[in-house]
């Protein structure tokens, strides 16, 4: 059976299956369908320093292969998730996680990461840059590589794990924001983070969502986010998580040949709750049906083929 362990910015993972920010919660969620220890981490649900109700409703949306959502970083706030989710998360889970980080300030994206990073259930954080759901903060800092360095500078300053940035889509040059984060000391890159869109209601004649516009997740956003792995692959010289659209074990090798180390599954968690187990028992079959004996021998085998 093939080799499935990969490292990820020092993490040492048996697996590079990650569940994303906002699906997982922060690791019960999913008790009753299967082991979380199976994974090889996971996010947790994006955490900001004040508790945060989130946008109204409606919320979510269909759409043809995905989603939309707005739910707007709702959360209970980091000292919640320090008293509460994460000596729970403890009782069952003997791994550290990755913990998602949002904020409305630099400062405040520092000062909850400085929080989260003394816990020890943490490995590592993810700073999320890029949430296209929340009317102020998220989008300026993500669409503008010079406010993106100076949260990854920041946060850096103030913590000694890794960071990974996560980047938005809605970009013209999705490379040139992750060498700005990159610069500015980051230990890693997350994307992609959801694509702009929204939904109308024919009889009601207005957007479906009450936010207008929400985040499109789902498979139809796969080529997009493969594509944008790929170029930053070719860009930085620090480990990519990869993520949008990945329903099955062969997105998984397509996302890892384009330059992804890891790989996080959201949207499908919400369709199939033992996605993950059932890409992980994928795997191995599709590696070997490619000769593979090691997945990490993978990582940017996409480059220099063309």
């Amino acid at each position: 059976m093939a080799d499935l362990r990969v490292t990820l910015a020092g993490m040492k993972l048996e697996n590079p299956l990650i569940p994303a920010s906002g699906v997982f919660g922060y690791g019960a969620d999913y008790l009753d369908f299967f082991d979380p220890n199976i994974l090889g981490s996971f996010v947790t649900k994006g955490t900001t320093r004040e508790p945060r109700f989130g946008n109204p409703l409606p919320r979510v949306a269909e759409c043809p292969a995905g989603m939309l959502n707005a739910v707007g970083l709702q959360n209970p706030g980091v000292m919640a998730v320090l008293e509460n989710e994460l000596p729970k998360l403890r009782t069952f889970y003997r791994k550290q996680c990755i913990a998602n980080v949002s904020g409305f300030s630099v400062e405040e994206y520092a000062e909850t990461a400085a929080l989260l990073e003394k816990d020890p259930s943490v490995g590592a954080l993810e700073v999320n840059i890029s949430c296209p759901n929340v009317k102020h903060g998220g989008m300026a800092f993500g669409t503008d590589p010079t406010q993106a360095a100076a949260v990854t500078a920041a946060v850096k300053k103030a913590v000694e794990k890794p960071v990974f940035i996560k980047l938005s889509p809605n970009v013209t040059d999705i490379a040139a924001m992750a060498v700005a984060c990159e610069e500015a000391g980051a230990d890693g890159i997350s994307l992609i983070n959801t694509l702009l869109g929204m939904r109308i209601d024919l009889r009601a004649r207005r957007p479906v969502l009450a936010n207008t516009f929400g985040g499109y997740s789902g498979p139809g956003v796969f080529p997009v986010a493969l594509r944008m792995v790929y170029q930053v692959y070719n860009a930085v010289n620090i480990p990519i998580m990869g993520m949008g659209g990945i329903t099955s074990a062969r997105d998984v090798v397509e996302m890892l040949l384009a330059g992804a180390t890891a790989v996080q599954i959201g949207g499908e968690n919400l369709r199939d709750p033992l996605a993950c187990p059932r890409i992980l028992a994928e795997l191995p079959e599709l590696l070997d049906e490619m000769h593979v004996d090691k997945l990490s021998d993978l990582i940017g085998g996409a480059h220099g083929c063309v």
